[in-house]
């Protein structure tokens, strides 16, 4: 009787998932559908219009399925032991398989993310060629008005006058200079006198480059023994150099500031912000997680970078002659505490009749006198550097106001300077603060006419710059780049198309796009006259504009 009770047990036919796994099933894919369709709509719910939450709810909700249906298979589904044992035991076949998938895409090859945490196959870092210096020197100590000598241009505020582009790429398309592979790191191209300058990976060395735009060969590079390294992030330094006085200053992504020769790339003098503050590798990529992103600004005769690490330092500024330090500012949150760095570069604006040093640290704005770094002003602009970091720079829209944006859902914020006339402080005061606008997670604003022009988790968005309203939104670009010149704007998306579009406050109008890169594409733009000069973590290219 016994054997023939087991009989008709495994006879039985199998069983259906139960309620509790058919509700997190269907919920899974209810949500999966919806944050899909939700993700495609101009205006999303403010809890979803970062793409990388959408993303990272659906990946969720479908591991949770699959899970629920496994464990229903394997322990509640009647099928044969055969069966279930086989789907017991098939995870352990994703070991063999990730190791054929590896062998499928190739060794050159390798998974990463983009802004919004989609996966993606990209390119592995590769070996490159020394960099082989040439016999000439090189004159970085003399400017043209094409000059382009620092991040986000002459000016650091991403826009730049009319060069006279002509608008209609459909009958007159850029055309290509030239493109050579390049190495890794997000830093962008500084231009003076006919050449270009950057900061790259190659191998376990950081270098600084220094090529011809006329044919795109490298001229001179200098490299340190450095190297940062994050999944999420990627590979190398990401800031771009300042050229000044025939000098090069560039900061690395472990924290060295070198000043180099410009002639011929020969170091004068450098600083490491680690040692100078006690703080090991470990300890400073926990405090600055994706790496040091600052490009150096100079102020008079002084270099100035944010310092960060154990004390905390939020600007230092060093004697540009000798590399000494100058001063050191700090910077106090409400609790008094003082602020950790961010991912932005200072920059120099005149505001209330003062000049100062305006910088966005971890978890505020402020800003300092340039003479001894003295703090100005502060005001509260939440953040971390391990999670919603603050990216963007501080906009100047006229001699009282700024902007401040960012993604994870922040949005943007007009804030007010103005001077206590009883006993001369600057207070910054909020004028509007609006969270679904100018999401600009890795980018920057473009202040033109009294709007703002920037990259909205995306899409390319306007905002009236009085209310904070939308004016549109349009055009999808992922997290790329962007510069203005005169009345138009260029995108360089983040899969590195180029395109034109109107600086027009009334509607979206493109002029037209190329395909000028491959791979992700995070860094800056840089334009010599009409020669732009674009990269990415694998190659660069330069292209006349018509």
């Amino acid at each position: 009787m016994e054997q023939k009770s087991a009989v008709l047990e495994h006879a039985q036919p199998p069983r259906r998932p139960g309620p509790i796994v058919t509700a997190i099933v269907a919920v899974a894919a209810i949500a999966i559908v919806g944050v899909r369709l939700i993700g495609k709509l101009e205006h999303q719910p403010r809890l979803l219009d970062d793409p990388a939450v959408r993303n990272l709810i659906m990946l969720i909700c479908g591991f949770l399925a699959i899970a629920s249906l496994w464990t229903w298979f394997c322990f509640r589904s009647g099928f044969s032991v055969a069966a279930r044992r086989a789907a017991m035991i098939a995870p352990l076949a994703f070991v063999p398989l990730g190791f054929v998938w590896t062998l499928a895409i190739g060794p050159t090859h390798v998974i990463q993310f983009s802004g919004s945490m989609m996966p993606r196959i990209a390119s592995r870092e590769r070996p490159l060629q020394a960099i082989e210096a040439t016999n000439s020197l090189v004159d970085l100590a003399t400017t043209t008005p094409d000059d382009f000598p620092q991040f986000l241009g002459p000016q650091r505020n991403c826009w730049l006058p009319d060069h006279g582009l002509i608008p209609d790429w459909s009958a007159n398309p850029p055309r290509q200079l030239w493109k050579r592979p390049i190495g890794a790191g997000w830093s962008g191209f500084a231009a003076v006198n006919g050449y270009a300058i950057t900061m790259e990976q190659r191998g376990a060395e950081e270098a600084i480059v220094c090529y011809s735009i006329d044919t795109g060969e490298p001229v001179w590079g200098h490299t340190i023994t450095a190297r940062h390294e994050q999944a999420m992030g990627g590979i190398g330094p990401r800031s771009t150099p300042t050229i000044h006085n025939g000098r090069v200053y560039a900061l690395g992504a472990t924290g060295i500031l070198q000043c180099l020769d410009g002639k011929n790339g020969k170091p004068l003098w450098s600083s490491d912000l680690r040692k100078r503050y006690a703080t090991t590798a470990r300890e400073d990529e926990e405090m600055v997680m994706w790496g040091r992103a600052a490009s150096p600004l100079i102020v008079d005769s002084l270099v100035v970078v944010p310092g960060g690490g154990k004390a905390r330092k939020n600007l230092v500024a060093f004697d540009m002659e000798t590399g000494k330090v100058v001063w050191e500012a700090e910077n106090q949150k409400d609790d008094g505490s003082l602020d950790q760095i961010g991912y932005t570069s200072p920059s120099l604006a005149t505001l209330v009749g003062r000049r100062q040093i305006v910088i966005v640290n971890e978890s505020t704005a402020s800003g300092h006198d340039p003479e001894t770094g003295t703090c100005l002003w502060s005001f509260p602009w939440p953040g971390h550097s391990n999670g919603d970091a603050c990216n963007s720079q501080a906009a100047v829209v006229d001699d009282r106001h700024l902007l401040l944006s960012k993604g994870y859902s922040a949005g943007a914020e007009l804030i007010e300077i103005s001077e206590n006339g009883a006993d001369g402080e600057f207070v910054a005061k909020s004028v509007w603060k609006v969270p679904r606008v100018l999401q600009t997670k890795f980018s920057n604003v473009v202040i033109h006419n009294g709007h703002a022009y920037g990259l909205s988790e995306e899409i390319l968005e306007c905002v009236d710059l009085k209310s904070g309203k939308r004016k549109w939104k349009s055009g999808r670009y992922g997290h790329g780049q962007i510069l203005g010149v005169g009345d138009l704007l260029l995108v360089l998306a983040e899969e590195g198309e180029l395109n034109l579009v109107e600086l027009n406050p009334t509607k979206f109008v493109s002029h037209g796009s190329i395909q000028a890169l491959e791979g992700k594409t995070w860094n800056n733009l840089c334009l010599d006259g009409k020669r732009l000069l674009i990269r990415n973590a694998q190659e660069a290219a330069c292209f006349e504009l018509p």
